[in-house]
């Protein structure tokens, strides 16, 4: 009993730590944008977007309607960490990590109004992204993983 707990303990505390990082790294951007903009790294510059919708700016200015899926998504997310016995690591991980992004996210929309994207890719041509979206879609590919893993 005590080893389920600490399991789901582990992986709630995985999606804080996303949380935590997706925030801080939000916060600075947004407090220190003139100093980091246009920062070019080997792969990728920093810049400083506000993204009033969701993936692909898609939903764009309907911040009620998306706040209202964070939250939904959210409650989905923490039940299935919690409740749900027969997960497998890769489902909990998967879960855990679109917990943290979908919170991540769903903090600057009801707070601010629109998501903090920074990252801007050099080696291709894509949206600008923050890391609650990296780990969002780590998460998908967690699931995909383990959906492709078991039809084998």
């Amino acid at each position: 009993m005590i080893n389920k707990i600490q399991t789901k303990l582990y992986f709630l505390l995985l999606s804080i730590f996303i949380i935590l990082i997706d925030q801080f790294t939000k916060y600075l951007i947004f407090y220190n944008h003139k100093l980091f903009i246009n920062k070019d790294f080997l792969l990728f510059r920093l810049d400083f977007v506000k993204n009033y919708g969701a993936a692909f700016n898609i939903f764009s200015g309907s911040r009620i309607f998306l706040s209202f899926i964070s939250i939904i998504f959210t409650i989905l997310l923490i039940y299935l960490i919690l409740r749900k016995d027969t997960l497998n690591p890769y489902d909990l991980y998967s879960y855990s990590f679109i917990l943290g992004g979908t919170i991540g996210n769903g903090i600057d929309r009801i707070l601010k109004g629109f998501v903090i994207d920074f990252i801007n890719l050099n080696i291709i041509n894509f949206p600008v992204f923050n890391i609650a979206d990296i780990s969002i879609n780590i998460g998908f590919i967690f699931l995909l993983y383990n959906i492709f893993k078991s039809n084998r």
